[in-house]
């Protein structure tokens, strides 16, 4: 599939042949549904924690005689029955993260590419450069209309743009090694250099 390139300006740079296996896929919400799940839950901190019968500040002393009371038996005031006593197999720290397959996160990376694609909000940038002033290049974005977009630039992302990006809401930059399909689905607008068209061809073959 072609599709026409542009400048930061607004100008045309020409066009570019997009590979079919990468854009031209029919999306699948169950893939796409698969590989987020995955990268949320690897980003999931896992240290909920709460205090066992052993970690609750209590003294083990039996809190009062056996019998003769008229009320239940108890050894001590940590016992998970009472207010502020130990939790009962309560949350641990433990990592949420599960395996998927390598193959499996590329087909998922593709169909992202490829929805972006299907409903226009995928957009080719001649190249991400800039003079480092967030003004210039605020402006820049506020004529195209992008209002929440991910810049997908090539092997690295240039010093000066990532500057003058970093203060504009809603804009972020990403090299191609950091291409993911949560943050793709994310934002409105998807936005690729050439050389990242490149990067990830060679990245997702």
């Amino acid at each position: 599939m072609k599709l026409d390139v542009i400048k930061l300006d607004g100008g045309a740079a020409g066009s570019v042949d997009l590979d079919e296996a990468l854009f031209g896929l029919e999306p699948r919400a169950d893939i796409l549904h698969r590989v987020v799940r995955w990268q949320r839950n690897n980003a999931q901190q896992g240290t909920h924690k709460v205090k066992t019968r052993s970690e609750v500040s209590y003294s083990t002393k039996k809190i009062y005689r056996q019998k003769g009371t008229g009320g239940a038996r108890h050894g001590a005031r940590s016992a998970p029955i009472f207010r502020s006593g130990g939790i009962y197999k309560g949350p641990t720290p433990r990592s949420h993260g599960h395996d998927l397959t390598k193959k499996f996160r590329k087909l998922g990376l593709r169909h992202a590419l490829s929805s972006k694609a299907k409903t226009g909000n995928l957009v080719i940038i001649d190249d991400a450069t800039s003079d480092g002033k967030t003004a210039a290049l605020a402006k820049q974005v506020k004529n195209l209309g992008w209002k929440r977009a991910l810049i997908i630039d090539g092997a690295s992302v240039n010093e000066n743009f990532l500057q003058a990006a970093r203060n504009i809401e809603g804009l972020d930059i990403l090299p191609t090694m950091g291409a993911n399909v949560y943050d793709i689905l994310k934002r409105d607008t998807l936005v690729i250099t050439k050389a990242g068209i490149e990067a990830l061809e060679a990245r997702l073959k």
